[in-house]
C-alpha cells in the first residue's frame, strides 16, 4: 500500500495483485460492504460546487452509489470490463470507462471531483497524481477512501489476520500523493454492517490474497475462520454478526 502505514507493492506485485479483481464481478458486489454516507459527506465540504464526478477503480461502484444519490454527471472508470457490467446494471445512469488510474482516457480539466475508494494502493500514487490532476478543474478535489474493519476491537483484529485483510492501515498511515495537490486532510467514519458467519467467510473469498492463493491456502483460511467464527465465538449458522468498520477518507485540492 502507497504511503506511511502500509506494505510498500512495487509496480509488478501491485499487477499480479491486482488482477485478482479483473474477474468476479458479481460475487465481490454481492459480499463487499458500501460505504457510509458521513464519508462523501464529509468529502463535499470544501469541494465547492460539484458538477462533475470520476469515480476510479469503481470497480462494482460501491462509492458510485453513494455519488448516485446527488445530481452529479457521473464517470466510472475501471480496468475490469466484467466489474463496470455489474455497476452499469445498477447505475444506468454512469458512464463507464475501461481504463486505469495512471490512463483515464477523459479530457482535461473536465471533472470537479475525483474519487479513488479500496483502490489507492493498487495505482502507481505520483503517475496516477498527475493523471487525475490533469483531468481535475483548478481547485478540484482528490478523494482517497478505504473501508477497513475496526481492529481496534480485540476480535476483529484476530478475525482480520485470518482473513489476511492487508488494508487495515497503521495508526500513523498517510496515503502518498504528488505534487499537483495540497496536503491531504483526513477524516474517519465508524459504522457497522450486519453479517453472517457464512458471509464473513464469503467475504474472505473476495479478498486479493485469497483469489491469488493456492488451493491448499484457500483451504486453510476458510478452516481457520469456521474454527474461529462457529467455534471460538461460538456463532450459529445464520446468526447475525455486528462486524464494525472504520473508514478512512482523505481529501486534496489540486494546486
Amino acid at each position: 500500500m502507497a504511503g506511511t502505514g502500509g506494505p510498500v507493492f512495487d509496480a509488478a506485485r501491485r499487477k499480479h495483485m491486482a488482477a485478482a479483481f479483473l474477474e468476479g464481478g458479481g460475487h465481490y458486489h454481492l459480499v463487499r460492504p458500501g460505504y457510509p454516507e458521513d464519508s462523501l459527506t464529509w468529502l463535499l465540504e470544501t469541494a465547492g460546487s460539484v458538477q462533475d464526478v470520476v469515480d476510479i477503480g469503481a470497480g462494482t461502484g460501491k462509492y458510485t452509489q453513494l455519488l448516485a444519490l446527488h445530481n452529479f454527471s457521473m464517470t466510472a472508470v475501471d480496468p475490469s470490463a466484467d466489474m463496470l457490467a455489474q455497476l452499469g446494471a445498477e447505475l444506468p445512469q454512469v458512464t463507464t470507462v475501461v481504463g486505469t488510474a495512471e490512463k483515464l482516457l477523459l479530457p482535461d480539466e473536465s471533472m470537479d471531483l475525483a474519487v479513488v475508494a479500496q483502490a489507492w494502493h493498487w495505482v502507481d500514487p505520483l503517475a496516477a497524481s498527475t493523471e487525475i490532476a490533469r483531468v481535475l478543474r483548478p481547485g478540484g478535489t482528490l478523494g482517497l477512501i478505504w473501508n477497513q474493519l475496526d481492529v481496534g476491537l480485540p476480535w476483529v483484529h484476530r478475525l482480520a489476520r485470518i482473513m489476511h485483510a492487508g488494508d487495515v492501515h497503521k495508526a500513523d498511515f498517510s496515503p502518498q500523493i504528488g505534487p499537483e495537490f495540497f496536503p491531504a486532510q483526513p477524516h474517519t467514519s465508524r459504522w457497522s454492517q450486519q453479517r453472517t458467519a457464512e458471509e464473513i467467510i464469503d467475504l474472505a473469498k473476495s479478498r486479493s490474497y485469497y483469489l491469488r492463493a493456492t488451493d491448499q491456502v484457500r483451504d486453510k483460511v476458510i478452516t481457520n475462520l469456521q474454527w474461529y467464527l462457529y467455534e471460538h465465538l461460538e456463532h450459529a449458522p445464520g446468526e447475525s454478526i455486528e462486524l464494525p468498520y472504520s473508514s478512512q477518507t482523505w481529501r486534496a485540492q489540486k494546486r
